[in-house]
């Protein structure tokens, strides 16, 4: 056994618990870069915040994207590292991250060309259109640096390195904590960019990022080497990243997708509803980071045993990873019903905006527990290779379930029937998951 395939032996809940922790690390860090956003961003009025409440659901999604890359390169480099294979490994890391760049080079100029009917056909009123413009010009300019760094990121993760991969997550999120209220605001003799100053501020964390990346990279057994490149068979190596990749990415993506729709929906409610909604969804995205680290740590533990051809070790990682997800789950809904209204006021003293934050806890908060199995089995699929059972579920999960329950309850229960859909999307989505995962685990 080399090395780098050191998760095939020892503690699986030991290996559950160095990988995760790290990338709790790395998860709260990048999350509070929108809980950072959100309050700067705050402080310019409710325009400003009902516009990022537009943008927030694209950008993850673009993002989701960039995971999918990242789950591609991650699942198809662990496999071949459990298998003993290290120069096919080396090959796939690094077809990998020259694809992540190309990628985000093409989704960055289609961004910066389709935002004006992007946006538009999300329903986002004339009056917000030139803040989203402003934030979006920046923000597409930085994308093949986020495809690259999640590139790298995939690199390291399949090997392991969860505290490496938490170091690169720690700089992007503090130069976005030191970035954001000098050009947000101003300050120092920085004037004043507005909600433009939060996306140059993420296009700057992605930069820092990529350099130390790919300096961490450099220290590992899967070095980066622009001749593998040219070695690989390039189109069976770029396939079997994208046949992982891009059903990840999608189902990554059709959450984000769903959550816009919803968003696009709740703006019939008017805009404290749509306020209060994307103000929560940034607390939530921060009070789940444990099971997002998770999710993300799985990964490599099932890859690399599967590929070692050790099934019954990958099967349990998954068991125990989705005891936690349903206990952790269970305890935040408590915490989130009771504190709702307290947490709103972190972000604005409108009452209306208050009042929306506190019912959308008091509702949704109760499918943490679904959300966090759906993420973990996903995670478990696409490191053996399984990411169309992802992207199926993932689907099901959004179109037949949050959206259908949202459109019909919505004429009666106005805003309300906007989270039910959602609660109704995690439940049902999260106990699908873990059944197929679990089938999928249990076969050879």
């Amino acid at each position: 056994m080399s090395e780098a395939a050191r998760l095939t032996c020892g503690s699986i809940r030991g290996h559950l618990v160095t990988q995760t922790l790290p990338m709790v690390v790395a998860s709260a860090a990048l999350m509070s870069v929108g809980l950072v956003d959100a309050y700067f961003v705050g402080q310019l009025g409710s325009a400003e915040l009902a516009a990022m409440s537009f943008i927030f659901p694209v950008t993850i999604s673009l993002a989701s994207l960039g995971v999918g890359v990242m789950v591609g390169v991650n699942s198809v480099v662990a496999r071949a590292i459990g298998a003993g294979d290290t120069a096919r490994a080396a090959r796939q890391a690094n077809v990998g991250v020259a694809f992540a760049l190309a990628l985000g080079a093409f989704m960055g100029l289609a961004l910066w060309l389709l935002t004006d009917p992007l946006f538009r056909l999300l329903q986002a009123p004339a009056s917000l259109m030139p803040l989203i413009a402003r934030y979006m010009g920046p923000f597409a300019l930085g994308l093949p640096v986020l495809l690259l760094q999640m590139g790298l990121n995939g690199v390291l993760r399949a090997q392991g390195e969860a505290k490496r991969t938490s170091a690169v997550a720690v700089t992007y999120a503090a130069a976005n904590w030191v970035l954001d209220p000098l050009l947000i605001t101003g300050g120092l003799g920085v004037p004043a960019l507005g909600v433009a100053g939060a996306a140059w501020a993420t296009t700057i964390g992605y930069l820092l990022a990529v350099m130390l990346a790919a300096w961490l990279v450099r220290g590992t057994h899967l070095p980066l080497n622009p001749a593998l490149v040219r070695k690989a068979r390039l189109g069976k190596a770029v396939r079997n990243i994208v046949s992982v990749a891009g059903p990840a990415a999608f189902s990554n993506a059709i959450n984000p997708i769903g959550l816009s729709v919803l968003t696009a929906l709740l703006a019939s409610q008017g805009q404290e509803a749509v306020a209060g909604y994307g103000a929560a969804g940034r607390l939530q995205s921060f009070a789940t980071v444990p099971l997002l680290a998770l999710s993300a740590s799985i990964g490599a533990i099932v890859g690399q045993n599967w590929g070692a051809g050790q099934h019954d070790r990958a099967r349990r990682a998954f068991f125990e990873a989705g005891a936690f997800c349903a206990a952790y789950g269970l305890a935040l809904a408590a915490v989130m019903f009771a504190a709702g209204e307290w947490f709103a006021g972190f972000f604005t003293d409108d009452p209306g905006v208050i009042g929306e934050f506190a019912r959308y806890m008091r509702i949704a908060a109760w499918g943490y527990a679904g959300f966090g199995l759906l993420i973990v089995a996903n995670g478990a699929l696409n490191a053996i290779g399984k990411a169309n059972w992802s992207l199926g579920q993932s689907f099901a999960r959004v179109f037949l379930v949050m959206l259908p329950v949202a459109w019909v309850l919505r004429p009666a229960w106005g805003s309300s029937a906007i989270y039910t859909g959602e609660l109704a999307a995690n439940v049902v989505g999260g106990a699908l998951a873990a059944f197929i995962a679990w089938r999928m685990l249990s076969r050879r």
